[in-house]
């Protein structure tokens, strides 16, 4: 039989039981590969997206296997950033786990509309995310919100990641295909949208 001090230092659930849910998902640490997920964006879908996208700049390196840089259309063949190189070298510049099936792009993120351009003219729906933080979901929002015909997506500004890394890859190139808005408070926001 245990002591009743043994039985005092367990944890006890609380009266509506414990939800495991409530810790934060544990995110992958892409600070320990050399890679900085920030600005790259992997896998075929993401990349093919993000080159064609006029709201891009332009791309500071693109990355291919040999294979897969024969299979990239002519004018993408002639990029003075591409570079030709082994699947394993290209896993070396990306965070670690990246599944970039022979293509990774350095670029930055399509520019963002403001408010009045993402609501005008006053049709479709719009997509607003509150306190989202996990790429893989927002990638996910974004890919339903393509797959829905969303005008576009408004993501926090302090909370949301960069439309790159896992978060592209996971929206399998809707990121490129629907238009979006940071905003700093969603209240606001809303009002301008109902104005």
């Amino acid at each position: 039989m245990s002591s009743h001090s043994e039985r005092n230092d367990r944890k006890r659930p609380s009266a509506q039981g414990r939800d495991f849910r409530s810790k934060p998902r544990k995110q992958n640490d892409f600070s320990r590969g050399q890679g900085d997920a920030k600005d790259w964006i992997w896998g075929t879908h993401a990349v093919e997206a993000a080159l064609a996208n006029p709201r891009r700049p332009a791309p500071k390196r693109l990355l291919a296997t040999p294979d897969r840089a024969k299979r990239l259309a002519p004018q993408l063949q002639k990029l003075a950033c591409l570079q030709v190189m082994e699947s394993q070298d290209i896993a070396r510049q990306l965070p670690p786990g990246a599944v970039h099936q022979g293509l990774a792009l350095k670029i930055d993120e399509p520019e963002a509309l403001t408010i009045a351009e993402l609501g005008a003219p006053a049709k479709g729906f719009l997509v607003m995310l509150d306190q989202i933080t996990d790429p893989q979901n927002i990638g996910a929002i974004f890919r339903s919100a393509a797959a829905f015909g969303a005008k576009g997506v408004i993501l926090q500004d302090r909370h949301a990641p960069a439309l790159s890394g896992v978060l592209a890859k996971t929206a399998v190139g809707a990121v490129d295909k629907v238009s979006y808005a940071r905003v700093v408070n969603l209240s606001r926001a809303l009002e301008e949208l109902a104005d």
